[in-house]
């Protein structure tokens, strides 16, 4: 079989499993959408649908982002760690699934590897296939069982508050002053790999965060989410919020950064708003060096 076939036939076979899984995430029942899935599952990871579906994503991924993935040696080989990243592009946030496809390969699929997402991203209709890459809610209780058993865990601090920014925001790191990622790292004694992205706030136009109007109709409570995003996207224009959309195809740079060690380097009495300070701003020098170095919006 010619490689253009070939090719061709992963990726056909990739959108058909899309699909499929997709229809499936529909057809459940109106009082299933939004569960609370149980602390500690994290048996949904399969290393064996993610040899068969890396070839036709990563081949996806490609075509519309043009991924430019930098400094996987930087995520250690053994052993658990911590990988944290900012958060971009909205719902679709393609750095998500660009990292699950660069570490999965570089590390090996049989390497335990996790993510922890808020339940709206676990009910959407790709959650099949996240929870396949090891995509679990984001509790304190799942994150603690895969450091302990050794796995890599990826976090997105900022989470909603985040990626939805605006998007002339697109070069700062804001993680709303949440913490929690220092003090889990501090607890299991694990690295912490930082992992800096750019491009996605440019797969559409972010207006605001509409934290107002979360408040307003009290979805902050409800659902744990501060932002109703106001945005301007493909197909709709103004866009219903946290609506799926087709993300512009804006190239996409993620970069890992050395490890940090934070016994090593900050004691056994670490200031926490100081360590927080000294992690963002290395991701932010790095994120600025990313921006200085885009030529064009989209374009890269």
């Amino acid at each position: 079989m010619a490689f253009g076939e070939s090719v061709a036939g992963q990726m056909l076979g990739t959108v058909r499993a899309l699909a499929q899984g997709a229809t499936g995430t529909f057809t459940r029942p109106l009082s299933g959408l939004m569960p609370r899935f149980r602390p500690g599952d994290l048996e949904a990871r399969d290393p064996d649908s993610i040899r068969e579906l890396l070839p036709g994503l990563w081949l996806l991924m490609s075509l519309w982002f043009r991924p430019d993935v930098r400094g996987l040696h930087h995520i250690p080989g053994k052993g658990p760690a911590l990988i944290v990243g900012n958060h971009t592009g909205g719902l679709q946030s393609p750095e998500v699934f660009i990292s699950q496809l660069a570490i999965s390969s570089y590390l090996g699929t049989q390497r335990p590897f996790y993510q922890l997402a808020h339940r709206l991203v676990l009910n959407s209709p790709f959650a099949w296939i996240l929870r396949r890459f090891g995509t679990v809610e984001a509790d304190p209780a799942n994150a603690d069982l895969a450091l302990s058993e050794g796995a890599v865990l990826q976090v997105f601090p900022g989470g909603d508050y985040e990626v939805f920014r605006p998007s002339w925001e697109s070069a700062k790191v804001d993680f709303g002053g949440r913490k929690g990622f220092l003090r889990l790292a501090y607890k299991h004694d694990v690295p912490i790999v930082p992992q800096v992205t750019i491009g996605g706030q440019e797969t559409a136009l972010f207006l605001s965060r509409g934290e107002w109007l979360a408040r307003l109709l009290r979805v902050d409570r409800v659902f744990r989410l501060k932002t109703i995003p106001i945005m301007v996207s493909v197909p709709y224009g103004l866009t219903p919020p946290f609506a799926p959309f087709v993300p512009l195809p804006s190239k996409i740079v993620i970069q890992y950064l050395e490890p940090i060690d934070l016994r090593a380097e900050y004691g056994e009495a670490p200031d926490w708003d100081e360590v927080y300070e000294d992690v963002l701003a290395r991701m932010q020098d790095v994120l600025t060096a990313l921006q200085i170095e885009r030529k064009l919006p989209v374009i890269g």
